[in-house]
């Protein structure tokens, strides 16, 4: 058998002059502007050039690029040499929303591999409408423009997949390492923020990431740990979901606590971990006394996560397999469209 695996993601710019058009591609899905075409396209236009300067600055910092793709690749790699035990010829394709290389790209190289079966798997472990049902609404579209009839599965998420959470765990506990002894510690686990209007419309994203908080510091198995939950990446006037990571790392500043803080929504190295997190945020936790401030990795590569994302192929190979695109979930460990 020849089983294509998808691996979805955001995308990022390759080059600072890439900055621009990935915003505006950004901007332009009706998942994050739900204003019609009219009105969404030229709005997005403006915002990409109005916030381009700010964010070549903020990609300037790591290169002038995101790392995404790299970082993708590499667990594409890692899930191909996983899924070979197997006996599987498994090859997997990289799909990314809003830089290169997207859906249309994929799909021309999964016709060209010609495969018996499709698995389609985002790496955003918590399904929100943002993330997960955009870049699988536009596999479909390319899909279907391409003719790509191949039997597909789908993976909505997987927010306490044992694998994702043992691989969360594991940094943290690499993080804590050296911690001093002479302070206490709180462990923000912090995942990407969502305008509240998004959750009240029923988007599963917040809840999600709560639960995979919860396990992974029931993973830790540390009585007393002090965590707490918070979102970053706050823009725009609405309001969002909170507390926000920012207020918590002043919070802990205030109560002299040392910081230990953990991505959990994000897999691989962007320029919200990198920027936001190791710059930003730790200049932040300065300001505010927060006397250490230490980061978790996000999953990568790490073998559980890998050996996890493996076990959810597996589990889409054997449940009912449609032809073409699916619209609903074939695979998730927490449906999410059901509660």
């Amino acid at each position: 058998m020849k089983l294509a695996i998808v691996l979805f993601n955001l995308g990022g710019p390759d080059c600072p002059e890439a900055v621009q058009p990935f915003l505006r591609n950004l901007f332009s899905d009706r998942a994050i502007i739900g204003l019609p075409a009219i009105f969404r396209l030229p709005l997005a236009r403006f915002i990409a050039w109005r916030r381009a300067p700010v964010a070549r600055e903020i990609y300037a910092q790591i290169g002038g690029r995101s790392p995404i793709f790299e970082e993708t690749r590499k667990q594409a790699d890692a899930l191909e040499a996983a899924l070979s035990q197997d006996g599987v010829e498994a090859r997997a394709f990289v799909a990314m929303r809003y830089w290169h290389p997207f859906s249309d790209g994929a799909v021309r190289a999964i016709k060209a591999f010609d495969a018996d079966k499709i698995v389609l798997l985002p790496l955003y472990p918590q399904y929100s409408t943002t993330t997960t049902a955009s870049s699988l609404q536009d596999w479909a579209q390319a899909a279907k423009k391409a003719g790509l009839n191949t039997p597909t599965s789908q993976i909505c998420c997987y927010s306490t997949q044992s694998g994702f959470i043992a691989a969360a765990a594991a940094h943290i506990r690499e993080a804590m390492a050296g911690a001093r002894s002479d302070i206490s510690y709180r462990l923000l686990l912090s995942a990407h923020g969502l305008p509240k209007r998004v959750i009240q419309k029923g988007d599963p994203y917040q809840r999600q990431v709560e639960q995979s908080a919860a396990a992974i510091v029931a993973a830790l198995a540390m009585p007393g740990l002090d965590s707490q939950v918070c979102y970053q990446s706050r823009v725009g006037p609405l309001e969002w979901i909170g507390p926000s990571t920012d207020d918590e790392i002043r919070r802990a500043g205030a109560q002299g606590k040392g910081v230990i803080i953990a991505p959990v929504a994000f897999v691989s190295e962007h320029s919200e971990t990198l920027v936001e997190l190791d710059i930003e945020y730790r200049k932040l936790a300065g300001e505010a006394g927060v006397p250490d401030y230490r980061r978790a990795a996000t999953a990568g590569i790490h073998p559980g996560f890998i050996a996890g994302l493996a076990g959810l192929v597996r589990r889409a190979l054997v449940t009912e397999i449609v032809a073409g695109q699916p619209g609903g979930c074939t695979v998730g460990l927490c449906g999410c469209r059901k509660n």
